[in-house]
């Protein structure tokens, strides 16, 4: 007689909800279909697109006889977490000079976050911190909640960002929540591009943010996943972590390459860790050494070595900061073009927020039954939040798109 499965009492995990929709809609027979769901660049044409640079420098890794497939540190490729760290603080940030800055190689963006995270809950403020209050903004990247959950943080809070009437940022119930944090608190922010809804603070907002974040002793945990994707500048995207590196700050902030460089695949992430002096960076390292050692061990190189070298020199990095500007204006044309064929259309309401956020996402404003009719009646995939990727849209199916988001809300849904 067989024994039954030691996993029988396993139960099935609910699909991971933005990979069921690319899955749906690749299904999907209908012709007209539109995936405004995934997370990626995609050119005019529909398709993915690499960087003309990241080619370049591919050829040219794949060309150099001194490069072999050894293990690279614990901590990162030197040249990489150095140049992502000037990247997102500028190299002339007064925090690289006084030598209090220091990067980990990570996996991706979701990576460094998982690493900021495990970090925090062993050692932020004392030992084994996980009742430490973490604050996400209401609404935020699902997968924030997962990852400090997963590292066994117990107080998992929100704070108000989306003002859903005025579709647009709710400043007054964001700085009453900060306000009413706990201090030491750990705070979650989008350096830019907010996702999901494309809503940024201003900086003399991001100001005001500071200045109760400073006030209460909350830490900051920037998530920058955008830069130079949102606006185009690679400056202005990284405004808010300099500011707040201005203001005196000890913070965290998990980079990613993916959007900016087009490496989805290769997992490229970085840890820029800004602390008080250098010797709290070295004892912040050797205890993130460990806990890499245990995740992953060693980060993979090849990603690593691309932005590297694109970093640092010259020509690459003038030709790379081209290739993301072409990324970030068709997504600003995108917007553009959507909200002016709403209102041509007469679709009821008001569609200014659509070119006032930025960056790949944009929260529609479409309530659940809404997005279910673009679903279900229009083939359009997207979340049920209404958020979309800009970067689905194309000058072929904007129309079409455009002309369902008006169906959807004059048809009683």
């Amino acid at each position: 007689m067989a024994c039954a499965s030691s996993f029988a009492a396993v139960p099935l995990a609910a699909p991971v909800v933005i990979f069921r929709l690319t899955s749906d809609f690749k299904e999907d027979p209908n012709p007209n279909k539109v995936n405004l769901g995934v997370g990626a660049y995609r050119t005019d044409e529909g398709k993915p697109w690499v960087l003309p640079v990241v080619r370049k420098v591919e050829k040219c890794l794949a060309n150099n006889d001194g490069l072999n497939h050894e293990y690279v540190p614990i901590l990162g490729i030197p040249e990489f977490t150095q140049s992502a760290c000037e990247i997102i603080l500028g190299k002339d940030s007064p925090a690289i000079t006084d030598n209090r800055v220091g990067g980990v190689q990570c996996l991706g963006g979701t990576g460094a976050l998982r690493l900021g995270a495990e970090f925090l809950r062993s050692w932020y403020n004392g030992v084994n911190n996980s009742s430490t209050p973490v604050y996400v903004s209401a609404p935020t990247w699902a997968n924030h909640n997962g990852v400090f959950g997963a590292t066994g943080f117990t107080n998992i809070c929100s704070y108000r960002y989306w003002h859903a009437t005025k579709c647009g940022l709710d400043l007054q119930g964001l700085l009453e929540d900060l306000e009413n944090a706990p201090e030491f608190s750990i705070i979650v922010l989008h350096a830019c591009a907010h996702n999901p809804t494309g809503t940024d603070p201003t900086p003399e907002e991001w100001k005001k943010i500071a200045a109760v974040m400073k006030k209460k002793y909350l830490f900051p945990f920037f998530d920058s996943a955008y830069q130079g994707f949102a606006s185009g500048n690679l400056d202005k995207d990284a405004w808010a972590v300099r500011y707040f590196v201005s203001q005196g700050f000890e913070l965290f902030c998990a980079q990613s390459f993916s959007k900016n460089f087009g490496l989805y695949n290769e997992r490229v992430g970085n840890l820029c860790i800004v602390a008080k002096d250098n010797d709290n960076v070295k004892r912040i390292r050797s205890q993130m050494e460990k806990i890499a050692r245990t995740i992953w061990s060693n980060p993979p190189a090849q990603g690593a070595r691309i932005v590297a070298t694109t970093l640092n020199d010259p020509a690459l990095f003038a030709e790379w900061t081209d290739n993301v500007k072409t990324m970030a204006d068709r997504v600003l044309l995108m917007r553009a073009q959507l909200k002016e064929k709403l209102e041509k259309l007469g679709t009821p309401g008001t569609w200014n927020h659509i070119t006032q956020q930025i960056g790949m996402f944009s929260f529609t404003g479409l309530n659940p039954s809404q997005v279910d009719y673009m679903v279900k009646k229009k083939h359009i995939y997207l979340l049920g939040n209404g958020r979309i990727n800009m970067c689905g849209l194309t000058t072929s199916n904007l129309n079409y798109v455009a002309e369902s988001i008006k169906e959807a809300v004059t048809s009683g849904q």
